[in-house]
């Protein structure tokens, strides 16, 4: 999986990157895996929770219909919810407006023990707002530094970081929006804003590629993941995250007293 890990200062094309990719794997065989791998993610997010000591942050980032959903879903399906939350993040607040662009997200990030999953991230301020014209390039282009800087605070501070880009292609993107509006299950997340979004695709993608090639670090990786075909995209993000975990070392914490002797007396 390092394939898809973008190295630091390396200038991103995105139109290199092939969105259909399966690495030479049936689906089949990638669910099979990605079962396998959501055994052991279970056992180590115990075990994380349990030591309480590491703190795991993971960054979904994507076009509208990308998959951050489905990889919530999917790979963490089984893991423990007291140790495990989602934070989203939308159209800012009037009170998060009134704050620098990482205060609202600062305080959503994990603590110790804990593995909290960004859908969508402090990126939005970087992307939307360049794309969108939102505030001066003068102000927005500072952010990759100061986003740089702040990660680096977080990984200091005991916090791993992986970055997750899932990569569609814009046909996939058109099946899936229409499926969106022809199923009546799916019609509740249609919204004729992501077809002006799919509108300013090119704009997206120069975004995007300025935000890895220039955010991609040693201690916050960036990991393009081809993403057309959703049982490829869920065995990237889980096999990188279990490689991640489990180069932690994590061990489970030795109680505070010998207890092996202990019987357990009957209920009273």
């Amino acid at each position: 999986m390092d394939r898809h890990r973008i190295p630091p200062d390396t200038a991103v094309d995105l139109a290199a990157f092939d969105p259909g990719e399966t690495g030479g794997l049936k689906e089949k065989e990638a669910e099979a895996r990605v079962a396998s791998l959501n055994g052991r993610l279970e056992s180590l997010q115990e075990l994380l929770y349990a030591e309480g000591k590491h703190k795991v942050l993971v960054v979904l980032q994507a076009m509208d219909t990308g998959g951050k959903d489905g990889v919530i879903r999917h790979v963490f399906d089984g893991v423990n919810p007291q140790g495990v939350r989602v934070a989203s993040f939308g159209r800012p607040t009037e009170e998060e407006l009134a704050h620098d662009y990482l205060w609202r997200v600062h305080r959503h990030t994990p603590g110790a023990g804990e593995m909290v999953i960004f859908n969508r991230s402090h990126y939005e301020d970087v992307l939307v707002v360049r794309v969108h014209g939102l505030v001066p390039e003068a102000v927005w282009s500072r952010r990759y530094h100061q986003i740089n800087e702040w990660e680096h605070l977080l990984a200091e501070e005991g916090t791993t970081i992986l970055k997750f880009y899932l990569h569609i292609s814009p046909e996939e993107q058109a099946e899936r929006l229409a499926a969106r509006r022809d199923d009546p299950t799916k019609r509740w997340k249609f919204s004729r804003g992501d077809l002006d979004e799919r509108g300013r695709w090119s704009d997206y993608m120069a975004a995007y590629e300025a935000v890895l090639s220039r955010t991609s670090t040693p201690w916050a990786p960036w990991h393009v993941v081809p993403a057309d075909r959703k049982w490829y995209r869920n065995l990237v993000v889980a096999a990188t995250l279990v490689e991640a975990l489990e180069g932690l070392q994590m061990a489970y914490p030795q109680p505070a007293e010998d207890v092996s002797g202990v019987v357990i007396p009957p209920a009273g």
